[in-house]
């Protein structure tokens, strides 16, 4: 989290205003879905939207505590957790107030059979300084906090600059029947005759524990035997292509070696060799270029290290069974890839 200075937070606020000051959105930002455990309030819409399988967070969980040494999370205590954490942003109209939008979020906590872990409204949240003129501290360090590279989030930033202390928050959990605890946080920021919209952030973590072993270069012919032994399917990373070229690089030879061990160690086992790819240019285009390069590896297999040309089957699938999101470029290198399946 990069630390900004009074003044230039200050800056960046104004500059947000006049997006702010626009009509109520009719529609959500494209791409954007609600939160699956706590619904919109009536009216709102979405302005920002973020689900990962297996992440890490900060929920705030106590009042912000004044400091001059510009940390981003300035407050008494705070829980980190992982798990499926989910963040979604929503604006709701003028004529409904922030202790309306928050009563309702909090009946719907109590009615989940959450208890509520810390919880606070306007100046009790913590402010900066003397005076009820001083906006809410913990609106701002909140805000900044929950920044996103997408600025998604952008319109509760701007908004807390200008609440004088009138922002609400909760957070409440439950625990399952195996202890693990489903965390809930809501915060609410309330419209003015600043920003003619108010705001909701609300952050949920479900447990949710960690794959591991889904991205691996260079694997054993051992560990090749145990992924097909157990799942019935390999994915490899270490059989390299340059970009829209079918030619394998010398730097695929050792994949290429402990995938021949591996067909020599087991007589039997006959596979598919599938070529995938990530989303991005035509399908025709990526279903033809992964398909010349499964056909590249089993000419490799068959040519270079003498295994029988009817244990292997190449196949080209493009896109059509990615094993992660192709929005980002981590998810789409996952995709990148070559599997062994067992025929």
């Amino acid at each position: 989290m990069k630390k900004l200075s009074f003044a230039l937070l200050i800056t960046a606020l104004l500059s947000s205003v006049t997006t702010l000051a626009a009509d109520m959105p009719q529609t959500d930002a494209p791409g954007t879905v609600d939160n699956p455990l706590l619904s919109r309030y009536p009216g709102s819409m979405i302005v920002y939207s973020f689900k990962r399988g297996f992440e890490d967070t900060d929920l705030v969980a106590g009042k912000y505590r004044p400091s001059d040494n510009g940390a981003p999370l300035p407050f008494e205590k705070t829980i980190h957790l992982e798990g499926t954490v989910t963040r979604t942003a929503y604006v709701f109209p003028a004529d409904r107030s922030g202790l309306e939008v928050m009563r309702n979020y909090s009946d719907a906590l109590r009615k989940a059979n959450m208890s509520v872990v810390y919880s606070c409204d306007k100046s009790a949240c913590g402010v900066d300084g003397p005076g009820a003129s001083n906006p809410s501290s913990f609106s701002v360090s909140f805000s900044i906090a929950k920044m996103t590279p997408e600025m998604g989030d952008a319109t509760l930033i701007a908004q807390s600059d200008y609440q004088s202390g009138q922002s609400r928050y909760v957070l409440a959990k439950s625990a399952g029947a195996d202890g693990a605890a489903t965390y809930a946080s809501v915060f609410v920021v309330p419209p003015n005759e600043y920003n003619k919209i108010g705001a909701v952030l609300v952050e949920t973590v479900q447990p949710a524990a960690m794959q591991t072993g889904k991205v691996t270069m260079d694997l054993s012919a051992d560990d090749m035997a145990k992924s097909i032994g157990a799942d019935g399917r390999v994915a490899l990373y270490g059989l390299q292509f340059d970009t829209d070229k079918a030619e394998l690089r010398a730097d695929s030879k050792p994949s290429l070696v402990q995938i021949a061990k591996l067909l020599s160690q087991n007589p039997k086992l006959n596979v598919f060799v599938v070529g995938h790819s990530d989303n991005q240019g035509s399908y025709a285009h990526n279903i033809e270029l992964s398909q010349k390069r499964s056909d590249a590896i089993v000419l490799a297999l068959t040519t270079e290290f003498k295994i029988a040309p009817g244990r292997l089957i190449a196949k080209g699938i493009a896109s059509v069974s990615p094993i992660a999101s192709n929005d980002t470029e981590a998810g789409r290198a996952k995709n990148r890839r070559v599997e062994l399946v067992k025929e």
